[in-house]
């Protein structure tokens, strides 16, 4: 897909159901141009959730899975492997895609592990939030649909685990955010896993007490090395036929009608008008975690971004991105992405009398010399949680039954897709943009 200069930007006003409404200038509006950088959101009625489906103790908690590429058919196996393991009382009793050859494979693969509970497939997932024998539902489908069905299936009376980025822009996810608070006792829990780490406690800890002084800064990235070119290694399957055994309209959505192109299909991460790239697919993952340790700094305010076509040229969105983020307590956090080359940022918080670093499984305490009297140098030692991933998805399982609220919830979540969206607004179109939590608003300084 070529690059082009009209395409898509990930803005409020593309969705009328999102109530996000463009605000302009005094200038812009007498000449009746309104901006598509500079938005307000404006709230919408909300219904009530339908009752959940009773669960006991120890009943089996009835799930289904509405995406079944890669990731979803991974999570698929993930949760039947607990129930035939005895790690959880869990069943996957449906599947939704677009696709029927993905749908029939995580089928196939579910029932090999989970015998004796036969998997129903449905193209339309709404059907799934028809029925009345379903806890939860997990999306993994691409980011464009996650507000979307992750509201349908909230306000169906469903417990939510929505794959990273939690929606694909920021409006989406103050929608979202505006449906899970009308109804609280909803369970959204969104996958960015690290945010269960031991160590991200432990530092939250710290810096609460007080006793490192102010959280200064902190620095992360997810950088890794892909010759090929990042998400190409998605392969592309002749035997799809849209309009046989693919609804591609589906899968286009509130997008539009779309030729259909298949690497864009199964490669969405690689363009601007279906994904934020690297943003939203993997520094979701290593921001989530310190907004963890720093919920004391507040929402994030401003972002700049800068990002670059190094070596894959081919890709729409950037193979190389740097944001620069600032809190409302004026603690500022680098953040570094790259698919060229796998040397990244260490995970480090810097505070005022010490530094806290997170590289390893533990969290260490290095004081600053001025303080080297007032703070002690010392290693916290945190547990080894294993699979990161199974301990999310079993928390997931956990906060269904106890109705606690996961640690990965709509307002982290909400947080960090103010840095994706703007930092893609910066990334695309300059300068540095500006987030009003009050008002939840933003615009462009």
């Amino acid at each position: 897909m070529s690059k082009r200069s009209d395409i898509f930007l990930p803005t409020p006003s593309r969705r009328q159901f999102l109530g996000a409404t463009a605000v302009a200038s005094l200038a812009a509006a007498a000449s009746g141009s309104i901006p598509r950088t500079v938005f307000s959101y404006q709230p919408q009625p909300t219904a009530k959730a339908k009752k959940r489906p009773a669960l006991k103790d120890g009943d089996v908690v009835r799930m289904a899975v509405v995406g079944t590429g890669g990731m979803g058919t991974g999570h698929c196996e993930a949760f039947a492997t607990f129930g035939k393991q005895g790690r959880e009382k869990v069943e996957v009793l449906a599947v939704a895609d677009v696709n029927d050859l993905h749908a029939a494979n995580a089928k196939k693969k579910i029932e090999e592990i989970q015998t004796g509970t036969p998997v129903e497939v449905y193209r339309d997932y709404k059907k799934i939030l028809e029925r009345d024998d379903v806890h939860g539902i997990l999306i993994a489908a691409p980011e464009h649909w996650h507000a979307q069905m992750a509201i349908d299936a909230i306000l169906a009376g469903k417990d939510v685990y929505c794959e990273k980025p939690m929606t694909i822009n920021l409006a989406d996810a103050l929608r979202l955010r505006e449906v899970v608070r009308a109804n609280p006792e909803a369970i959204l829990q969104v996958g960015t896993q690290y945010a269960a780490l031991p160590k991200f406690a432990e530092a939250k800890k710290l810096i609460d007490s007080g006793e490192l002084g102010l959280p200064i800064w902190s620095q992360t990235g997810y950088c890794r090395n892909s010759p090929t070119g990042e998400w190409n290694y998605y392969g592309v399957d002749e035997r799809w036929k849209p309009g046989e055994n693919l609804d591609w309209d589906a899968w286009c959505g509130q997008m539009g009608k779309q030729k259909w192109d298949p690497k864009v299909y199964i490669r969405w991460r690689r363009y601007r008008k279906f994904s934020t790239g690297i943003i939203g697919d993997l520094l979701v993952h290593k921001m989530t975690p310190f907004f963890v340790a720093l919920n004391s700094v507040g929402w994030p305010t401003r972002v700049t971004a800068l990002g670059s076509h190094m070596v894959d040229k081919e890709m729409e969105n950037h193979d190389m991105v740097n944001l620069t983020i600032q809190f409302e307590s004026g603690h500022n956090m680098i953040v570094a992405g790259n698919t060229n080359n796998e040397l990244g940022l260490e995970d480090l918080i810097r505070c005022q009398k010490a530094n806290i670093y997170l590289n390893s499984r533990h969290c260490v305490i290095r004081p600053e010399s001025k303080f080297a009297n007032d703070v002690e140098g010392r290693q916290i030692d945190c547990p080894d949680v294993g699979n990161d991933q199974d301990q999310h998805r079993l928390n997931w399982l956990k906060c269904i039954r106890t109705r606690e609220q996961p640690l990965s919830d709509i307002e982290q979540g909400t947080k960090v897709m103010v840095c994706v969206d703007l930092a893609t607004r910066s990334l695309w179109e300059g300068g540095t943009f500006e987030f009003d939590p009050k008002s939840m608003s933003v615009k462009k300084l």
